[in-house]
């Protein structure tokens, strides 16, 4: 029987405690799960790639695996997420919904996805309860302003938003 492997995939600018919940989530679906982190995105990026596959790397290395999580790998990937899926064997990629807003988007994705790479499966995990409302973005303004986002946060990557946002108002 072949290994399953999935890709859980975003720029992760910065983790939340929503992106490890359905990490966690998501490792029980496979034998082998691929966080894949991605080098060039729309997006403006607060951190570096280097600084976000650290964050990445060092919160997973914390969180409690004792429930049976299965090998998750942390990588970079750039270009598109399904010649990625297909680089590292994966049949499925796991994507996170917060709101009917995901949905659309997510679905259109998920659409296209299936015409590029017609084997490879998209999986939709809704986010938890308790993680439904928090996203990088509104964890990235919140901080920058002074809010306390430690209870979204890990607390190491709490200590580098802080440090992120005193370099930036240094600069």
């Amino acid at each position: 029987m072949s290994k399953r492997i999935g890709i859980y995939a975003g720029t992760f600018d910065p983790i939340t405690n929503g992106h490890v919940d359905l990490i966690l989530r998501a490792s029980h679906l496979v034998d082998h799960l691929v966080v894949g982190v991605a080098k060039h995105t729309d997006k403006e990026n607060l951190f570096s790639l280097d600084q976000r596959l650290e964050m990445v790397k060092t919160v997973l290395s914390t969180v409690d695996k004792s429930q049976g999580t299965t090998d998750i790998e942390v990588t970079d990937f750039g270009g598109l997420l399904v010649n990625y899926a297909v680089e590292m064997n994966a049949s499925m990629l796991i994507r996170g919904l917060r709101a009917v807003s995901d949905f659309e988007y997510e679905f259109k994705m998920a659409v296209m996805n299936a015409r590029l790479a017609p084997k490879l499966e998209t999986v939709f995990l809704m986010a938890s309860d308790k993680s439904q409302f928090i996203s990088s973005r509104f964890i990235k303004e919140i901080s920058k302003l002074g809010g306390d986002v430690s209870a979204f946060v890990s607390p190491y990557v709490h200590q580098q938003l802080i440090k992120q946002h005193r370099k930036a108002s240094n600069a």
